[in-house]
């Protein structure tokens, strides 16, 4: 099937869950806390969508997602800026090599257990894109700029997987936010701090 044919037969919950998903990305950019309201939407199709798909590490990684969204627009709300846009915190190397060192072995865990109880497809594959989205989420929640470092590496994999699975519309949003994470971290770069 070529990518027209991909993108006229794929799903309207798809374009919906890919129209949400940037939609959410753009406001996460500009530190907008109505990023969550497309990030609910989102996370709930995607969890059907990647379950269907059996990319069992994604769909679950979609329930994290749900949470981190309810957790993220309580903290996102009590540190605004005064023109409203959340202000932005930096991490540090040793909690940054911390947290890879914790992605890594979160990674390998997620791939045992896929390879080991599930028909995953792509288990290794798969799971380096959830651990990968695990602490990226929870930097960005926690408004740190060095989320924006592990997105670009989430998009990366990520677009390889779902053209490797014909999900193209999935792969083609990830193509989009791979270019929206590289301009979210130039313009979380020069963003007031907390």
């Amino acid at each position: 099937m070529n990518f027209i044919e991909q993108m006229v037969g794929s799903t309207l919950i798809e374009y919906v869950a890919v129209t949400c998903g940037l939609l959410n990305v753009y406001f996460i950019i500009k530190r907008s806390i109505w990023n969550y309201l497309f990030g609910f939407v989102m996370v709930i199709l995607y969890a059907k969508i990647f379950y269907d798909y059996r990319l069992y590490s994604d769909s679950l990684l979609q329930v994290f997602f749900f949470f981190t969204q309810v957790y993220g627009f309580f903290y996102w709300v009590n540190h605004k800026a005064p023109d409203g846009k959340v202000l932005i915190a930096d991490l540090g190397k040793k909690s940054f090599v911390l947290g890879m060192l914790s992605t890594t072995v979160l990674w390998l865990l997620i791939s045992v257990l896929m390879r080991l109880y599930t028909d995953a497809t792509h288990p290794n594959w798969d799971s380096a894109i959830a651990a990968l989205s695990v602490t990226a989420q929870i930097l960005l929640m926690r408004r740190h700029i060095e989320s924006w470092y592990l997105w670009i590496m989430v998009d990366l994999l990520a677009i390889g997987l779902f053209i490797v699975k014909d999900l193209t519309p999935t792969a083609v949003l990830y193509a989009v936010f791979l270019i929206l994470a590289i301009i979210g971290l130039l313009q979380w770069r020069v963003a007031p701090r907390d």
